[in-house]
């Protein structure tokens, strides 16, 4: 193909752009009449030299391709997000700002897999959230704000604690340190369940239950939904096992075990011999 003709496509590809907005490759192929196979490697090619943007996001196995500036109306293609992203999209979009630690574990996945929508950003320590319209300069008055808060509310529980006579102040100090402490924990042992995952491919469908002994999550592999319970110590006894069983029969799927340790000799010896089972009767 001629350089001139090559030139033309591309300046008509922008120009589609600025008429439909975010747009799939099957929209741009149809439009100046190529193949999917030719318009990919020319969208690859704007995205190179910095034309247009590709998206975080898939429309079935198509990323969305736009130009700078039009970031706001990849919104239209919401409806396409998983079950737990757009719910994570939309409680973004409502609150506008969100404080990760306060989520629940599969909003906080879903936040992550929402780049094109969801911006992190930190204040102190804290990982916060904010929808992708939202501007940096109205993110800067959120601290103003909540120490504003916190001057406020501190002297109250002084007072109140003064008409009380409470001497004792290392109690109420110790108490958030704990929480804190086993807050991070779990995000620990859940980070490193997710870490386990991704390296394997495997898919995160839905959490169960998520608390400090154990993970219970839906898990696509292999294109097969199975149950995955991770538990957060080094060894599992029988009544763990059975647990996870029951849970498995309740929900009609077959179950993954994940531990922090080796699985214990007794316990091994025991799956291996139920393997070969076929029944139990009572001897009259």
């Amino acid at each position: 193909m001629p350089i001139q003709d090559t030139a033309n496509i591309k300046e008509k590809i922008i120009s589609i752009f600025r008429i439909r907005g975010p747009s799939l490759p099957v929209h741009i192929a149809s439009r100046i009449g190529l193949s999917i196979l030719f318009t990919s490697a020319f969208l690859s090619e704007l995205v190179s030299d910095k034309k247009i943007i590709i998206s975080n996001m898939r429309v079935g196995s198509s990323p969305v391709y736009f130009i700078p500036g039009q970031e706001s109306m990849l919104e239209r293609y919401s409806q396409h997000l998983k079950s737990k992203e757009r719910e994570a999209f939309l409680l973004l979009k409502e609150k506008k700002i969100l404080n990760d630690k306060k989520q629940e574990p599969s909003i906080r996945v879903a936040l992550r897999s929402i780049r094109d929508f969801a911006i992190p950003f930190k204040r102190d320590e804290d990982i916060f959230w904010r929808y992708f319209t939202i501007k940096e300069s109205e993110i800067k008055e959120i601290p103003k704000t909540i120490k504003i808060i916190e001057r406020k509310i501190i002297p109250k529980k002084i007072e109140e604690k003064q008409e009380l006579n409470i001497v004792n102040k290392e109690k109420p100090k110790k108490k958030p340190v704990k929480k804190k402490i086993s807050q991070k924990k779990n995000e620990k042992f859940f980070n490193k369940v997710k870490e386990f995952l991704l390296k394997k491919s495997i898919e995160i469908l839905d959490i169960e239950n998520f608390n400090k002994d154990d993970l219970t999550l839906k898990i696509k592999d292999n294109g097969k939904e199975q149950l995955l319970i991770a538990y957060n110590k080094k060894r599992i006894n029988e009544s763990d096992l059975i647990k996870v069983h029951k849970k498995s029969l309740e929900l009609n799927l077959p179950y993954i075990l994940l531990t922090l340790g080796e699985t214990p000799k007794k316990l091994n010896e025991l799956i291996n011999a139920i393997k070969n089972l076929s029944k139990i009767e009572k001897l009259e």
